[in-house]
Formats: structure tokens, sequence, C-alpha cells
């Protein structure tokens, strides 16, 4: 790997940010670039190294950047006698083939309430590969003494850190406070936010109220649509262990591609909630 390839990635999975690393893994005949050449790839296009130039390397980052949405690697072939190699003015005469392969950094989990649920999640998350975050107001519970694996502990209001912190889009974010009104002052915060994770604790008549709370003060509904609630999957949990077993396991399915949109249960009571003049 190059210099400069590495020296970015490195620096890229520092900062948190997803690349896709695009690596030529099979040549034949006359190529621009040997096997082994590699070009990294953010997804807002920006890219570090090569693999050839030309317009097969074009669509080789358009490729890349798909590979970012979707979060799953491809292969690609391409015939450098081909339109690839005309529209270039390469004068080729081979075959390659890319790898295609999303790199995602540690993820960043938020924990917003520091409470038993907050508290055992955190546990958990860790061993399982996220990078922790806990806020909450409250010092008492908010500490390193209970919360050994955060990599950051936040004492601070919840709507006024939330307001004014800069959450990244790859983000998983789980509200889990102590009462009605701070999770409503959470989600008043988040749900606007383009995150790939966003959950909500509580009941289904509890979730109802805060978005019918929200819809009235003019939240957009497809906000709240994107929301994971009543929070976690459906496993019959209810200590507090067990509820950040259901939480743990429904970040991971987001995180490996099993789960792309909130499930069934939260998007139904989303509907049931909506005025008559809304439906």
């Amino acid at each position: 790997m190059s210099q400069e390839v590495l020296t970015e990635l490195v620096k890229a999975l520092e900062r948190g940010e997803e690349v896709a690393l695009v690596t030529i893994v099979a040549a034949q005949g006359s190529t621009p670039q040997r096997v082994g050449a590699k070009m990294l790839v953010y997804p807002d296009g920006r890219i570090a190294g090569t693999i050839g130039g030309g317009c097969y390397e074009n669509d080789a980052l358009g490729k890349a950047r798909e590979a970012l949405i979707a979060r799953k690697p491809r292969l690609v072939k391409y015939d450098l006698t081909d339109d690839f190699a005309e529209e270039s003015g390469l004068i080729c005469g081979g075959q390659m083939t890319v790898y295609i392969e999303p790199v995602e950094a540690a993820p960043q989990l938020y924990v917003v309430g520091a409470g038993h649920v907050g508290h055992q999640l955190a546990k958990i998350a860790r061993p399982a590969g996220f990078r922790v975050h806990v806020l909450d107001d409250r010092e008492k519970f908010a500490n390193a003494e209970r919360f050994p694996e955060a990599d950051e502990i936040i004492i601070d209001s919840i709507p006024d850190w939330l307001h004014k912190a800069d959450v990244p889009q790859t983000a998983y974010v789980v509200v889990v406070t102590r009462g009605h009104r701070h999770d409503l002052d959470a989600l008043r915060s988040l749900a606007a936010r383009d995150l790939r994770y966003l959950g909500l604790i509580g009941s289904k008549a509890k979730v109802k109220k805060i978005y019918d709370a929200l819809i009235e003060e003019g939240m957009p509904l497809e906000c709240l649509q994107r929301v994971h609630a009543p929070i976690g999957l459906d496993i019959g949990a209810v200590t507090p262990e067990e509820i950040a077993v259901s939480i743990l396991a429904e970040l991971i399915a987001v995180r490996r591609g099993r789960m792309e949109a909130p499930h069934v249960a939260a998007a139904s009571l989303q509907w049931k909630k909506l005025p008559a003049s809304l439906a």
C-alpha cells in the first residue's frame, strides 16, 4: 500500500470517517497500474492514491461511493479495450479487476442518559466494537467509576449539549434518559439530524405522547419515521440488563445491514398518532 493511501486511511479512521478502499486485485495485458495499486475514496468523492486514472477510475470512484452507502464490498471488472479506454485516450489492451471495500471506523455510540439501562448498555457495547460517549446532567450517575468503558463522559444539560454538539452522521444515538421531559428534549434536538441510528426508549404510549408533542411543535413526520421506537428488538426484555441486550442487538443489526429502517411496530405507531387532517 502506498504511503499516501496508508496515511490517509489512518487519518480517516482516527476521525471516525468511513472510506472505501479500491484495490486492483487482477490484471492481464497492458494496464496503467499493476496488481496492488490502491485508491481511497471518501463519501464526498475526494480520493487519495490512484488505480490509473481515466474513465474507469472515475467509474470505480462512483461505485465506491455506492458501496459506502450500501456498506457492502463489491468486485468490478474492466475491459480496457472498451469505451473506458477510448474515452480516456489510454492506449491499453488489457483487463483489470478491482475490489471495492468499505472501511468503517469503530462506530460512535452516544448514550443519552446514564441511568440503569444506559449503564448496562455501555458495559456491553464497548466489547461489541462501539466507542461509547455518555451524556447526562448528573455527575453522580455520569462518572468514570460507573462508566470505566466510556471513551467520553459529558456532564451537561442534555438539550443544551445536543443543540451545539457536532454528532457525526455515522453515529448511533440511544435516548434512555430518566424521564419524559428529558426524552422529549433529546428527541427535539436529534430527530431532524441524519444519523445512522436514533432510538428512543419507552412504552408505545410514552413514545406516542412524545411524537404528538413534537408534531404539534412542527417536527416533520419523516424525521420521526426514522426513529427506532420503542427501542430494541422484541425479545421480551424486562430488566435493565435484558433491555440493554435488546438495544445492542438492534444496533448490531443496523450496523451489519440486517435492519435499515425502524421496525414495524414503531412505523405503525407513528401513523396511528397522526391527526385526522394529516392521515
